[in-house]
Order: structure tokens, then sequence, then C-alpha cells
């Protein structure tokens, strides 16, 4: 383990130093790589889609897992996304002159290595990579046992071109030892490791979290909510409710509960049943829901604390902003929220009082990603409050340093 963190780290300093350039060039021979390479990917993922069917992966994890040529495709676009964007590193944050005259600047800069802990998503490997080289970082990835044949060879075809280019491959890397053993080694060598970014199901944020002595980005649970105000218009709340549900619901910035005020739900809960029927959605319902529309299962504190990542709903009548307000703050993973409304006074209150990384107006929680928010892509959408919160891209994988030029200046 040291050795091999000696290694990234040693990539990773020379890393921080390649220009702009040379980073979008290199990028875009790895995305024109994994679509050279596609049959392999596609052999080796089916090996990994096959364990998993066998071990009863259920059905979102299954979906995450999954490549396909288009799928490929997409992971390619995402890389010369990244390539497009502004460098990162080296932005003048600010600057200013002192009263000694010493000329101070604030430049952005890489962290340094990241070790990066997820699940299932292999396309993940090759974001987070790509992120993380944009970003003048070296990375250690450790993806799930479900993805390690698909992880195993996507990383081969980064690490591939960055040799073929005379940089170390090592820039690229995924942890060796892939137990739970390993990740427990790997959370603690803070001589090796700048910051912890773990994705995944509430178990493994946990034990990160508790057990790193790594500085540690946490990537939570997604328990979204939208709430349906009183003034909000039928047709576009049951639209958006829907999306934000059903289409895609094994991801984390799907709604887990809609909060519906109770001064329309007589009226629209009958509309929204038509529409979640008609999409073969669970809904779990408070008493009030239960006693309008018929649901199939009560919704109660563990099924609002709940992240179904499964196309289960719960649905909970609550009396004005107010209360559905002080739901979120009670039930929320300070993820993604969202209001439906056409009363301005009502929307900015939600926004202002809503302590979460997204909230919306009159928009679905899906748009909650790094590349719709137009970063090309995302390490994870952190619920921490510090120093990154939301979906972070490549801005958000650097620190900064001060430097300081003088003339023969000394301290009086």
């Amino acid at each position: 383990m040291q050795k091999f963190l000696e290694n990234v780290k040693s990539a990773s300093r020379k890393l921080s130093t390649i220009d702009a350039k040379t980073k979008n060039l290199l990028l875009e021979k790895m995305a024109d790589a994994l679509e050279v390479n596609a049959a392999e990917i596609i052999e080796k993922n089916s090996i990994d889609y096959r364990y998993a069917k066998e071990n009863n992966i259920d059905s979102a994890m299954l979906d995450r897992l999954l490549l396909d040529e288009n799928r490929i495709k997409a992971m390619a676009d995402s890389l010369r996304q990244i390539a497009s964007l502004i460098d990162p590193v080296g932005r003048v944050l600010d600057g200013w002159v002192n009263e000694d005259g010493l000329q101070i600047s604030k430049i952005s800069v890489p962290i340094g290595v990241i070790g990066i802990i997820y699940e299932s998503r292999p396309n993940v490997t090759s974001d987070a990579a790509a992120l993380c080289f944009k970003s003048g970082n070296g990375c250690v990835l450790k993806g799930g046992k479900e993805a390690q044949e698909s992880n195993t060879v996507i990383a081969s075809i980064m690490q591939n071109v960055l040799a073929e280019n005379g940089i170390e491959k090592e820039a690229i890397s995924l942890l060796p030892d892939s137990t739970r053993e390993g990740v427990a080694k790997l959370i603690k060598q803070d001589k090796y490791i700048d910051l912890i970014i773990p994705r995944g199901g509430s178990g493994l944020i946990k034990y990160v979290n508790e057990n790193a002595t790594v500085p540690v980005i946490k990537h939570d649970k997604g328990v979204c909510h939208t709430y349906i105000d009183a003034k909000a218009d039928t047709e576009k709340a049951i639209k958006i409710a829907l999306n934000a549900k059903v289409q895609r619901p094994g991801v984390c910035n799907s709604m887990e509960t809609l909060l519906v005020d109770y001064a329309i739900a007589e009226d629209i809960l009958p509309k929204l049943k038509v529409a979640f029927d008609a999409a073969h959605t669970e809904l779990k319902g408070c008493d009030v829901t239960a006693g309008i529309i018929v649901v199939d299962g009560k919704a109660g504190e563990d099924e609002f604390n709940t992240e179904y990542l499964a196309n289960i709903l719960n649905i909970k009548v609550v009396n004005g902003v107010h209360e559905a307000i002080n739901h979120i703050s009670k039930f929320g993973s300070g993820h993604s929220e969202a209001i439906i409304t056409e009363n301005y006074t009502t929307a900015q209150r939600f926004l202002n009082e809503v302590d979460s990384a997204t909230v919306y107006v009159n928009a679905s929680t899906r748009f909650t990603d790094g590349g719709a928010f137009g970063f090309g892509a995302e390490v994870g959408i952190s619920t921490n409050k510090l120093h990154a919160r939301g979906p972070m891209g490549i801005n958000e994988l650097t620190t900064y340093k001060f430097i300081i030029r003088g003339d023969g200046h000394i301290r009086k």
C-alpha cells in the first residue's frame, strides 16, 4: 500500500505542472480510446452483470451497472465535455497589494491526491478519473466488487493513454486491495491522500466518515422532496412530480417524498394518483392522503427517512409552506428539494429557509447533476457544507494558495 501510494503521490506532483492544452488533448484521446475499445468494455461488463444477477443485486443497481454502446459513447462524450471546460488550475481568485507593498495573489491549485470510493456505476471510473486529471489531481479509485471487471478495463484504457504520452500512469489508479481492509487502510493514509470522497450507501458513508483520518467530503443519500404549494399550477405540478420520481428512480436526485398542501389535496391527489398509477409507482401515504386516495402502504417516520432508489413514493399532506419546510428540515438529507408554486413570496421563503445543497422552484430535482449544471460530469453530489456543496466538478477539486511577491521586504 505504501509503495503504491508513493507512486500515486509522485505522479500527482508531476501532473499538477501539465499545461491545459496537453490535459485537454489527452482527455480527447481517452474519449476516443473508450469508443475504440467499446467491445472489450462490454465484454468485461457482461461478466460483472452476470455476477450481479447471480447474486440477486437489485434492479436499480443492475441498471447502474450495465454498459452498452450508447452508454460508452456517453462516457466518451463526458470526457470531451470536461476537456472543453476552462482549466480550473492557475485561476487568480483574488489579488491585492498590502500596506507594506507586497503583491499578494490567491491562486487556484490542485488538491493533490483524491481517493474516491463508489459502488456499482462503472461510468464513475471514467468521469472521476477525467475530472481529477483535468484539475491536476492524482486519483485512487475504489469501485464496488460488482463492477470490478468493468472498472479495471476502463482504468487500464485511460492509463494506456497516459503512458503512451509520457505521463506516469499512476496518476489514475485503482486501489489494488479492494477488500474492506484495503479501504480501512486507504482512509487513514493522510500522508499520501489529501481528500476522500465516498459515494454510495449510507453504511459506506457512515463507516468512512467515522474512521477516516483523511479529510472527507460526504456524498450521502438523497432523500429529496417536492412540495406542491396551494398556489401551484396543477398541470405543471403533476408533470414535475412525475419526472422527479419516475424518470430514473434509482438515482440519488430522484424524489422520495411528495408534500402536498392541504388546501388543494382533495383536488390534486386523485390526479396525481392517475399519473403515478400509469407509471406503476408504489404509493405510500400519510393518514390524510389515505383518506383521499387509495395507497399501497403507510408513510410514517421510517418511510420518510428512506432513500428507496426505486419506483416507490411517499406522499404527505402538509398545512402550508411552513410545515413543508419543517418536514424537510427533519427528514431531508441536504441534497435536493423543490417547490411548485406561482406565488413569488412563498417561493422566496422556500428558497431562503430550506437548507439543502440545491433548491428548485418549478423544476424537477432530477437536474441535480454535474452534466446538467454544465460541469461535464461530477465526482459526486456533496451533502457537506465545506468546502464543496452539491455537484462537484473540476473547480471543486481545487484548493488555493497565496503567492506573494516582494523586493527585499522584511517585517518590522
